[in-house]
């Protein structure tokens, strides 16, 4: 067996959380793998949203979901900041699963990130409608200027959850070079 990627521990663990008919939450879509990811789980009678700020992204992920013969009459994607969340969200609507990779769009302009503050009002939306069990994964790609401080300040946020109300858990490999990704999964158990 071998250790897996931030990446793919990210997709283990929203495959054990997010069943058929499910609602979650991509929130950094970027080039659309992740919604595809979280779509093929929901299945038709589903529901994924998806945040980026960059109209590309957003182009991307509906390019991405056609080339897969995707149905979208489930996929709501929204060319806005993550941070709006609480806002897009109908207030009754729980979700099992959401995930976030921060940084810049992979291929795209590399001047163009996510900030602490969004990510974090972001995470707070996210965790206002996470379900019993549901997991919110916040994947840090960090090298880039910004990077550490937004990652410090994740990773300072979910040190202070309230353990009796949420498992936390930090996962990264300590020996590779080049800023390696760093994953953090919220998992709500009471």
């Amino acid at each position: 067996m071998k250790i897996k990627s931030a990446l793919e521990f990210s997709h283990q663990l929203l495959s054990e959380s997010i069943v058929a008919g499910d609602t979650v939450i991509d929130c950094t879509t970027g080039n659309g793998h992740d919604t595809l990811f979280l779509a093929n789980l929901v299945g038709k009678n589903g529901t994924v949203y998806g945040f980026d700020i960059q109209a590309e992204a957003v182009n991307n992920t509906k390019a991405l979901l056609k080339k897969n013969h995707v149905e979208t009459d489930h996929i709501y994607l929204y060319n806005i900041s993550h941070a709006k969340v609480d806002e897009v969200l109908p207030d009754e609507t729980m979700i099992s699963g959401a995930i976030f990779n921060l940084g810049y769009l992979p291929g795209g302009n590399k001047t163009i990130v996510t900030y602490p503050e969004t990510t974090i009002a972001a995470i707070k939306g996210c965790l206002s409608h996470l379900c019993h069990n549901g997991v919110v994964i916040v994947v840090a790609y960090y090298g880039h200027p910004g990077g550490e401080r937004e990652k410090n300040t994740v990773l300072e946020f979910g040190s202070q959850l309230d353990q009796k109300r949420y498992s936390v858990l930090k996962y990264s490999f300590l020996n590779q070079k080049h800023f390696p990704p760093i994953l953090m999964a919220i998992q709500r158990i009471d």
